[in-house]
């Protein structure tokens, strides 16, 4: 067996183990994997075995670019960091209670089962310790913790907090968890001396050597900017390619619109944040129907609907069934109302829910039972009137919001207090019967005002507030994945047209002129969902990358952003990218739309707010709409053979940045891990993924080595089977594996 292929068996079994020990984990769990797998020695020793072999093969062949040379000198001090870090490093977790000193932690070594108590060379008191809220809800802003180090006569105070370290001694010091009753600490504490050191200048080295691979002016993505198949004329003929509610009569009692406006301006907590009575409504209305409106009502006519004639609108077929399984099982429409789930032997769904829960059984049947159910309790609740937190207390700088029929109030809470709460919702109630719109309107207006002037700084602003409002009422990610897919296929129709009838004119105007045309469009709708994002990052406070929805949102922008930048650089061009931009960044839209995603806003758990995060999401959200890019190329690549050589060089220019990106996200979430954690790399099923993504994109980048992947059919299929480990590594992680990483 020659050397070449002696690398190329370790490489390929090296990403086939690590993808099977994430399949394990979901089974065995993690403690398992990280004594007897990762933790191993034959683990161990498949990374070492492919540096040296690596290495021998590099010095064989006589390498001599330094560019190259550097790039892969950087993973092997990256993993000879690895290496000291599990060989000289130790961690650990110190509890303390305020007031209390102890030198010594609870080691944890690589069998997260063995737990030993350690000497600390120094003790260590906690003087107090904070929880932050978010104003006026119970959403945790962060954690502190303020220590005092005692060394001998030598004191030092610090505090730690999430995203916030101390270090004394070589030791670092990690926020992690507390006491329930908020009298103590948990705190994690992590030594490496030599490893983190040797690590970041591994990673220091690979982030200039992936910039260089762009901006080498010698390098192979710059002979690729001007690759000769890219030329205007080299691709006449490229386009062939591409060849091949009505409104029902409103019967149940609903406030007028107006009316029921005012209403959705009540502040309120909902979802751990204050905003307004609206946006509730807007959620409540759509997780019940499936839709933003019900018989023409607004969602504040069906929220009020409900709070003020619940017996008539417990009628109304508003609840959205979902699954055929149900359906059939209990014989359900579609559309049902709240009554058609309570027949004469009870609750029709509690059987089902109950076996749901007790007896583990996760059928498709019991699953959409459940998630029915859910719907349920959301009218449940609100008749309880449980949501419906609009009465604030500030006492002492602390907010905290109140339902007007909660069964115990605080003791800040006065009897006059009490009594007003309780007194204006039944005065609500009493107007809204009575049909004494202009007094029920005035009430909402005293209670907002009332409102103000005890929130005391939990109110959103006035720039929220509108930004709110708007991005409530507007669906701009629903109307855009229509629009883009609906221009996409019209940019399809346009290719063919082209190809059979270069000269025609359609509706008067030139091929030519509706590329343009086609262009602006896409510029439109980049600028749309720009805004969409901005909105969404102006209510919450936070770069919108926080969760599952937001990240396909902002593939999605990355794609038309990568599709407008790509029209600029080959305008010949842009009929064909400005296809794929309105395609791939439909279907990204379309994803977050009908898949599993809650587009609620919320705050972020404190860990996650770091800037560090939200450049590595952001850098990996542009890599994979990059190598989303490629896949589409390949696919048409495959199916129209005369142009695939075009479409290897176009994706191969889509690879480049997208390695480099890749590379530069995943290692800046490290180096945030680090900083958070306590750990640069910690094998959570999505690190591991995003590790064999890289590796197998990586692959094609040597040409020189694989021949092979020089003929456009080998690469084109490469490429599109590649795409399954981007598939794996935000789906297959977030709703079958799981992890650290499952939110993201």
């Amino acid at each position: 067996m020659t050397l070449k292929k002696i690398v190329s068996a370790l490489y390929i079994l090296l990403t086939t183990v690590m993808a099977f020990i994430t399949v394990v984990e979901k089974y065995e769990g993690t403690e398992y994997v990280s004594t007897h797998m990762y933790g191993s020695w034959w683990f161990s020793l498949l990374w070492a075995a492919l540096v040296a072999a690596g290495i021998v093969y590099i010095i064989r062949r006589k390498l001599r670019k330094w560019d190259v040379v550097l790039l892969h000198l950087s993973f092997v001090v990256i993993l000879t960091g690895a290496l000291l870090t599990h060989l000289f490093s130790f961690q650990g977790t110190i509890h303390l209670r305020i007031d209390e000193t102890t030198h010594e932690y609870i080691e944890v070594g690589e069998n997260l089962l063995s737990k030993q108590a350690k000497p600390l060379p120094f003790k260590i008191k906690l003087n107090d310790f904070d929880i932050l809220y978010h104003d006026g809800s119970t959403a945790v802003a962060d954690y502190c913790s303020r220590i005092t180090i005692i060394d001998g006569e030598h004191n030092v105070d610090g505090q730690v907090s999430m995203n916030n370290i101390m270090t004394y001694g070589g030791i670092r010091f990690y926020q992690s968890s507390y006491d329930e009753d908020g009298q103590g600490s948990t705190l994690r504490i992590n030594s490496d001396p030599w490893g983190i050191p040797t690590t970041y200048v591994g990673y220091a080295l690979l982030f200039f050597s992936l910039i260089w691979l762009l901006i080498n002016p010698r390098g192979t993505f710059r002979k690729l900017l001007k690759h000769p198949l890219l030329q205007k004329g080299a691709v006449v003929g490229i386009l062939f390619l591409f060849s091949a509610s009505t409104l029902h009569a409103q019967t149940t009692t609903v406030l007028p619109k107006e009316v029921a406006s005012r209403m959705g301006e009540l502040y309120m907590l909902y979802n751990d944040r204050v905003c307004q009575m609206q946006t509730y409504a807007y959620d409540f209305t759509k997780k019940l129907s499936g839709k933003r409106s019900y018989k023409g009502c607004t969602p504040e006519q069906v929220l009020t609907g409900f709070i003020f004639w619940n017996d008539q609108w417990t009628h109304e077929p508003i609840i959205k069934v979902k699954g055929d399984e149900l359906k059939k099982a209990l014989h359900l429409d579609s559309y049902i109302s709240l009554n058609d789930l309570f027949r004469s032997d009870g609750y029709i769904l509690k059987q089902l829910v109950e076996e749901y829960y007790q007896t583990n059984n996760h059928d498709a049947l019991h699953e959409q039972a459940v998630r029915l159910d859910d719907k349920v309790q959301l009218i449940v609740e609100l008749r309880m009137g449980n949501p419906l937190r609009i009465f604030p207390k500030t006492t002492k700088g602390k907010t905290e919001w109140f339902a007007p029929n909660q069964h115990r109030y605080p003791l800040t809470i006065t009897g006059e207090e009490n009594m007003t709460m309780r007194q204006t919702f039944n005065h609500l109630y009493q107007y809204a019967l009575l049909g004494q719109n202009g007094e029920l309107m005035k009430l909402v207006d005293r209670t907002i005002l009332h409102q103000r002037e005890n929130a005391g700084t939990s109110l959103p602003s006035v720039k929220q507030v509108e930004a709110e409002r708007l991005y409530n009422k507007y669906p701009f990610a629903t109307i855009l994945f229509m629009v883009n897919l609906t221009l996409g296929f019209m940019a399809l129709f346009l290719a063919i047209r082209r190809f059979a009838k270069p000269e025609e004119r359609l509706l008067r105007l030139k091929h030519s002129q509706w590329s343009v045309l086609l262009s602006v469009l896409l510029g439109l709708s980049f600028v749309t969902l720009s805004l969409t994002m901005a909105l969404r990052w102006i209510i919450s406070g936070n770069i919108p990358l926080s969760n599952g929805y937001e990240s396909m949102l902002s593939v999605a922008w990355f794609v038309m952003l990568i599709t407008l930048a790509s029209n600029i650089a080959w305008r010949h061009l842009s009929s064909l990218i400005t296809t794929f931009g309105f395609m791939l960044s439909g279907f990204f839209l379309l994803v977050s739309h009908i898949g599993q995603m809650d587009p609620a806003i919320g705050h972020i758990m404190p860990v996650l707010n770091s800037p560090l995060l939200s450049i590595h999401v952001s850098v990996i959200m542009m890599s994979y709409a990059l190598l989303a890019l490629t896949f589409i190329c390949g696919l048409i690549g495959l199916l129209m053979k005369s142009q695939a050589n075009m479409l290897q060089v176009l994706s191969r220019i889509f690879l480049y940045p997208a390695i480099v990106t890749m590379g530069l996200g995943i290692f800046i979430g490290a180096i945030w891990a680090n900083i958070s954690w306590g750990t640069y790399w910690s094998w959570d099923p999505k690190e591991t993924w995003a590790l064999i993504t890289f590796m197998i994109y990586a692959v094609v980048l040597h040409t020189q080595s694989f021949p092979v992947f020089a003929r456009a059919s080998t690469y084109h299929w490469y490429m599109v089977m590649a795409f399954s480990s981007i598939i794996m590594t935000y789906f297959g992680v977030n709703y079958f594996l799981g992890g650290m990483h499952s939110y993201a």
